[in-house]
């Protein structure tokens, strides 16, 4: 009885000495499982902090010449961005669907860049009138003239310029039927800060008109020089006008 007892506590040790080897083997393998995890987790968010690294390095690369990076070089990060922001909104700011629906013919970019340089020199040689008001007047008060062809040697009275961003239309919509009873030209341009600036005014300009010549005491005062520029000026404007006159857009 003495010898059976012994055989059987070592028995029952051997099964327990199984069962904690087993016990060991199966937290080994859940602890090396969790590593292998951890390991995979910290590769990739150093994988993806290298990457934000790479591409910041290469927006300082765009403004950096010394090699340096430093405050001037975040400075000039920032001002860039800013600018093609800026960019942006202004292209949002200046939509086709905010002109008038009867601005015909309309400037394009190309022309409108020399309808604005010909309304500078009008307003420098003081041959521009602006304003709803004082252009209508003076479209009523300009003699009749024969309509002009493209090519044509045969100058009009005065060329008026509109601004097509004008709300309400009504404002504006009077003055190209006016025009064509008096056989004036007349251009729409898609902005009225930009015509007031170029009328040498502050203020936004709906309508500006730009006549051939001066009479009376202003003609006597005017330099010769000057106005034969200007009136090359206006020959070149009226051309424009022409050519802009033979497109219809609808």
């Amino acid at each position: 009885m003495a010898s059976v007892e012994p055989e059987a506590r070592k028995e029952r040790r051997d099964k327990k000495d199984k069962k904690d080897k087993k016990r060991k083997h199966s937290e080994t393998v859940a602890d090396a499982d969790e590593v292998e995890v951890v390991a995979e987790k910290k590769k990739k968010k150093d994988k993806k902090r290298k990457s934000t690294d790479g591409a910041d390095a290469e927006a300082v690369m765009v403004v950096d010449t010394d090699g340096v990076k430093d405050e001037d070089d975040d400075k000039k990060v920032v001002a860039k961005v800013e600018e093609d922001d800026k960019k942006v909104v202004a292209k949002i700011e200046d939509p086709l669907a905010a002109l008038v629906p009867f601005a015909n013919p309309l400037a394009g970019e190309k022309d409108g860049k020399k309808v604005m340089k010909s309304v500078k020199k009008a307003a420098k040689h003081k041959h521009i009138t602006r304003g709803v008001k004082e252009t209508v007047k003076a479209i009523r008060k300009s003699p009749m003239s024969t309509p002009a062809t493209l090519g044509s040697d045969v100058l009009p009275h005065g060329i008026v310029i509109i601004a097509a961003d004008i709300s309400p239309m009504d404002v504006i919509s009077h003055i190209p039927v006016l025009c064509e009873d008096h056989n004036i030209p007349y251009i729409f341009v898609p902005n009225r800060g930009e015509l007031g600036s170029a009328g040498s005014t502050k203020r936004p300009t709906s309508v500006v008109m730009i006549t051939e010549g001066l009479r009376g005491a202003k003609k006597d005062a005017v330099d010769k020089e000057g106005e034969k520029e200007f009136q090359e000026t206006y020959k070149e404007l009226h051309r424009t006008a022409m050519k802009l006159g033979q497109t219809i857009m609808v």
